[in-house]
């Protein structure tokens, strides 16, 4: 028989909040580590309440760090929320390298495999897609015509063919303009895609020529481009270019591989007060499996590591990782700056309601995603992972945004952690990972994976239990981002439009 949860959980001992796993009332006496707290106001579940008397200004503990300063004094019982816990984050800070936890990667061996698709530059897919790029948004609609027809034409032959369309491309100037064909470049470079067609039109700024000049050398056999202004039919051409691609990627077979190919995605959104118990751990958890064993996994969404950036710092592999990793977070900060911005504006109100007050309390349960892994590398966006280990990957943490900046650094599946919810997928399958047993049940359409029994049958049991699903997936099995066809991408738009 299942033990029944504990009302509430302290996470780390140092921590001077609770953490409720089911809505408390008012006047409730709730025991917790062999202390008797009286709850002194309702506390939804997945919110907080203060294990001790908090004076005005102190600093305010959860995952054993501040997660800001009591706005007021807060009375043990007291729910610890927005109207009383204030931010302490104010913008660019001073870090100092210590070395001291400098260390190497030592690779593992692991049983875990899954079947893939081995590449030419010896990487390895869990898709064998055509995918249609692009060039600029005034040919979204014609990739979309083409790979609709495409996939119907060479259906089973292939795993699936898939136009990913965007608005840009042109009105674009400089870095910004750069950075668009950089990720679309890098897109097409995802070991999922066994050959790609990129569909420009002819007069925009981000030219066809200047993309296949961007793709290595080892991949351009299975890539093709089609000029709509060039061409006497566009989609006579972009047919045939896609037909001569199938002839290539329907030799390419699944193989068993070990987990060290898998190229992992770490991401969480619409979090709520059980993503850093429950999904974001769990995920750490597999980080830890695939970079022990010498593979990659990549963390991103920058803005969302502000007050939990030391935790990355003390795992940086060198210097020069430190300083990039240092380099990155104030650069982010920055930018929130140069417009105007605070750069704790973060956390968003679905995730205020699931009982996330502050962007520290909200950044130290993502960071958590990354596991225990040594930090070997940091990417710019557009960049494609170089290094085994974790990579930090520059990103905003608006979701299409961050996912398709994994797609295009080389993940081959994503973990997306979320406890509120969302059918938000990317190139890759994106395996959603409900926080709670509530989002599991309410909305199996989107949720892969319910990360709520970390509190039921504990860590060690879930990890094995989500391992199986990862391995599932890569294997071929779709994830339900794949089923429901969320399959978008967007880019990150930082210059003017002309």
């Amino acid at each position: 028989m299942k033990a029944s949860l504990p009302d509430a959980v302290r996470i780390a001992p140092a921590d001077d909040v609770g953490v409720a796993l089911r809505s408390l009332r008012a006047g409730e006496r709730i025991a917790l580590e062999g202390q008797v707290v009286t709850v002194r106001a309702p506390i939804e579940r997945g919110h907080k309440f203060a294990l001790r008397t908090i004076g005005t200004g102190e600093k305010v503990r959860r995952y054993g760090w501040a997660i800001g300063s009591a706005r007021c004094d807060i009375m043990i019982g007291d729910h610890v929320h927005s109207h009383n816990l204030v931010t302490n984050l104010v913008g660019e800070e001073p870090y100092r390298f210590s070395g001291e936890n400098a260390v190497e990667n030592r690779p593992a061996s692991s049983d875990w495999r899954f079947e893939g698709y081995r590449r030419s530059d010896n990487s390895v897919g869990t898709r064998n897609e055509i995918w249609i790029i692009p060039s600029v948004g005034c040919v979204a609609r014609t990739a979309e015509r083409v790979a609709r027809e495409a996939a119907e034409r060479h259906k089973g032959r292939i795993d699936d063919i898939v136009a990913f369309s965007h608005p840009l491309g042109c009105s674009q100037l400089s870095d910004d303009l750069d950075s668009t064909a950089r990720v679309l470049a890098a897109l097409a470079c995802n070991p999922n895609a066994g050959g790609v067609l990129f569909i420009g039109l002819g007069c925009e700024e981000n030219q066809l020529d200047g993309l296949i000049e961007r793709i290595p050398g080892e991949r351009r056999s299975r890539i093709r481009a089609v000029g709509a202004q060039m061409s006497l039919n566009e989609y006579e051409a972009a047919n045939n270019a896609i037909d001569e691609i199938v002839k290539l990627a329907q030799q390419d077979r699944r193989e068993w591989v070990e987990i060290r190919d898998l190229r992992l995605g770490l991401k969480c959104g619409g979090s709520d007060g059980f993503s850093g118990l429950t999904a974001n751990p769990l995920i750490g958890r597999a980080a830890d499996v695939i970079t022990q064993a010498g593979g990659k996994a990549i963390l991103t969404e920058i803005p969302e590591i502000f007050g939990a950036e030391r935790i990355l710092m003390e795992r940086s592999a060198d210097r020069a990782v430190y300083e990039a990793l240092v380099d990155l977070v104030n650069r982010f900060k920055r930018y929130f700056i140069d417009h105007g911005e605070p750069i704790s504006e973060n956390p968003s109100p679905g995730n205020v309601a699931g009982g996330i007050t502050t962007l520290e309390e909200k950044s130290l349960g993502a960071v958590q995603k990354g596991g225990q892994a040594i930090l070997t590398d940091v990417l710019a966006y557009g960049d494609r992972v170089r290094r085994d280990g974790l990579s930090l990957l520059e990103a905003p943490g608006n979701d299409a945004v961050s996912t398709t900046a994994l797609a295009a650094a080389g993940a081959t599946l994503t973990l997306f952690s979320t406890g509120r919810g969302t059918p938000l997928g990317s190139p890759i399958p994106t395996m959603k990972l409900a926080t709670n047993h509530d989002l599991a049940q309410r909305k199996p359409g989107w949720i892969d994976f319910d990360a709520g029994i970390v509190l039921d049958e504990g860590m060690d049991a879930a990890t094995d239990a989500l391992m199986a699903r990862i391995c599932a997936v890569a294997s071929g099995q779709p994830a339900r981002n794949e089923i429901n066809g969320e399959r978008d991408i967007a880019i990150w738009k930082r210059g003017v439009t002309l």
